[in-house]
């Protein structure tokens, strides 16, 4: 319905309905919003609260971790582990005054300091040096070098043997000199040169196979020597790690990137330097290698020092995954060290003063602050809440709405009453009038007489048709009018009701003009109720054409039914008005405007009596150009 229809009178009682609507629809809706608002504030206080006690349980697990590592670390700085003893993640170092232990010995890639272990004296090949640097004649130092390669001691062996596949190399000798560096790398860990014999060994061996072209045996020996060395083979400083480990890559044609494990090796220096600076019986430490986290944790024995490197996480392993939440370390500068830090949402924060941790522990809310089943719960109040709010407004629609046609109807009634009332009052005015005259022998002449005689029996006949016409609608709209079908020509009774206004027409200049074939189709239809239908079609042709001079009609057969038309060039109907005024009581606009009176029932009962008939009616029309009704019946066959 549209605004101005409900602004029609009674305006207040729509009013009102429309207020009490607003009123509960705002009510309601406040209603649900607060009830959300407090399931969602009670959610949050669930998640807060899950959130701290999450962050205490993690905080006592993390402490009970370190607490373990801890005693661990105590037991082996008593007793030190075998290889396979040790910790299975990080890096457990055990330190004495003069020597330091890994185990597992494969993930210290370099040491602090450089291997204790002696190598043999330069003085015993200075006459072989002599020989190869000063006179040059590398075939005379070899032959020098080769009387100490079967020495007993191995470290003089390393020398001599290091020196003789020198000395070959450069007499030209190349085979000879692969076969010599072959029995030095025999020699394993012997110092020679600064470093391990076999470390040595195989990295002249892949200069001298590149010498010679030999690819494939200079790839496998390079691709050996590098597998060596991130195995942690030998005792290296961390120069001579990056030295060789950047001239294995380039053998082998790669990147020759810093090893992952390199970080380990940094935080294990680290921590002797540490050791060796301020020694103390235990504790921990955090230390950060190239942007990478380590722990230090540290106990000690009267004869040895223990310590643990590892990365933070691995005192999180107890910690089981939770889909819902997300944890976090953070150093003193609010680095993360371990898990991840969710940002917004909300969090439940232990510092390391509060949780006795060498960190700030965060702990917080994957889904911020809504689980699954609260999101549920709110779709569905949401729901229910929309579903009523769509019926209290629904039922306050309809509930209006039928209160307006109830009202429209009483209008529509009450416009029927005060146009019959005048269609009565007119008649009757004149009849009284014309009586009382002839009644009191005021006639002033017998022809004056015979004209008011003539007029009382048109206005009694007025009277009837009007009162006829009110019978005749009340028996169709009760279902009780009684029609009698008989064939009939639609030439003659078009004549004879056209006929029936000759007199009207002739007084006032007008005429109807007809246009139809005599020799037709014949209809089967009640003579009487449909003269009725066509006498008030042409009856609102000639009042709401007051200015046209003709009204026409025609008939004929259209399809299988028969066309009967009363076309006008009068006011006109607007195309709001085309279905409204077939409904009883219903006048156009037209009507008020032009004030023509009547009953409001003339084109309902068209309607009726065409509907009975099995045919239908049609209107076509244009304000101000006229319009045109069109009735259509079932033809039956033809004369």
């Amino acid at each position: 319905m549209s605004l101005r229809v409900w602004l029609r009178p009674p305006r207040l009682l729509l009013l009102v309905l429309l207020s009490i609507t607003l009123v509960s629809a705002s009510a309601l809706s406040w209603l649900g919003w607060k009830v959300l608002e407090q399931q969602r504030l009670l959610e949050v206080q669930r998640v807060q609260e899950r959130l701290e006690q999450t962050a205490d349980r993690l905080a006592a697990t993390i402490r009970g971790s370190l607490a373990e590592a801890g005693e661990r670390v105590s037991g082996w700085a008593a007793a030190p582990p075998t290889e396979n003893e040790g910790p299975q993640q990080g890096l457990l170092l055990i330190f004495t005054p003069h020597s330091l232990a890994a185990f597992p010995r494969n993930r210290l890639l370099y040491y602090p300091f450089p291997s204790p272990e002696p190598e043999a004296p330069a003085g015993l090949f200075a006459g072989g040096e002599d020989l190869e640097f000063r006179q040059e004649n590398p075939q005379r130092a070899a032959e020098s070098y080769r009387h100490l390669v079967d020495s007993p001691d191995l470290s003089i062996r390393a020398g001599a043997l290091l020196r003789l596949a020198r000395a070959l190399r450069k007499a030209g000798q190349r085979q000879a000199a692969l076969a010599a560096y072959e029995r030095l790398a025999g020699l394993g860990t012997i110092q020679v040169a600064g470093a391990p014999a076999e470390l040595v060994a195989g990295y002249s061996r892949c200069a001298l196979l590149a010498e010679l072209g030999k690819n494939s045996e200079l790839r496998q020996e390079a691709g050996g020597l590098l597998r060596a060395l991130l195995g942690g083979r030998w005792h290296l400083t961390r120069g001579q790690f990056e030295f060789y480990h950047s001239e294995a890559g380039r053998m082998l044609g790669a990147t020759g990137d810093r090893p992952a494990d390199a970080t380990l090796a940094e935080a294990a220096t680290s921590a002797w330097e540490d050791w060796k600076r301020s020694p103390t019986s235990r504790g921990q430490r955090l230390v950060w290698v190239e942007g990478r986290p380590y722990l230090i944790l540290w106990r000690s024995a009267p004869a040895r020092h223990a310590v643990l490197v590892a990365k933070p996480d691995f005192f999180l392993k107890r910690i089981a995954e939770d889909r819902e939440t997300s944890y976090a370390l953070t150093d003193a500068e609010g680095r993360v060290v371990a898990g991840r830090r969710e940002s917004g949402g909300r969090a439940a924060i232990r510092t390391a003063v509060e949780s006795e941790l060498p960190w700030t522990l965060h702990v917080s809310s994957v889904r911020g602050g809504q689980s699954p089943s609260v999101l549920w719960q709110g779709r569905f109040l949401l729901l229910g809440l929309s579903v009523m709010l769509i019926f209290l407004l629904t039922g306050s629609y309809f509930i209006g709405r039928a209160v307006q046609r109830e009202m429209e109807v009483a209008r529509l009634q009450s416009d029927f009453v005060s146009g019959v009332s005048h269609e009565f009052r007119t008649p009757l005015t004149t009849a009284r009038q014309l009586s009382e005259i002839l009644a009191f022998g005021r006639v002033p002449s017998e022809q004056r007489r015979e004209r008011y005689y003539e007029t009382l029996v048109s206005e009694s006949k007025r009277l009837q048709q009007l009162v006829e016409t009110l019978l005749n609608f009340g028996r169709m709209e009760a279902g009780v009018r009684q029609y009698r079908f008989e064939m009939l020509d639609p030439a003659v009774l078009v004549e004879k009701v056209v006929a029936e206004f000759e007199p009207q027409m002739s007084a006032s200049g007008r005429h109807i003009e007809l246009s139809g074939a005599r020799d037709g189709a014949r209809i089967h239809a009640d003579p009487e109720a449909l003269s009725v239908a066509l006498r008030n079609l042409l009856d609102n042709a000639l009042k709401y054409s007051p200015d046209c001079p003709a009204v026409w009609v025609e008939w004929g057969p259209e399809g299988e039914h028969l066309a009967i038309r009363v076309r006008d060039r009068g006011l006109g109907i607007p195309a709001s008005e085309r279905k409204a005024i077939f409904q009883k009581f219903v006048r156009g606009s037209a009507a008020a405007t032009a004030n023509v009176k009547g009953t409001g029932v003339g084109l309902a009962m068209v309607q009726h009596i065409v509907s009975a008939h099995g045919g239908e009616i049609h209107l076509e029309s244009e304000p101000g150009a006229g319009s045109t009704f069109t009735v259509l019946l079932p033809a039956v066959d033809s004369l």
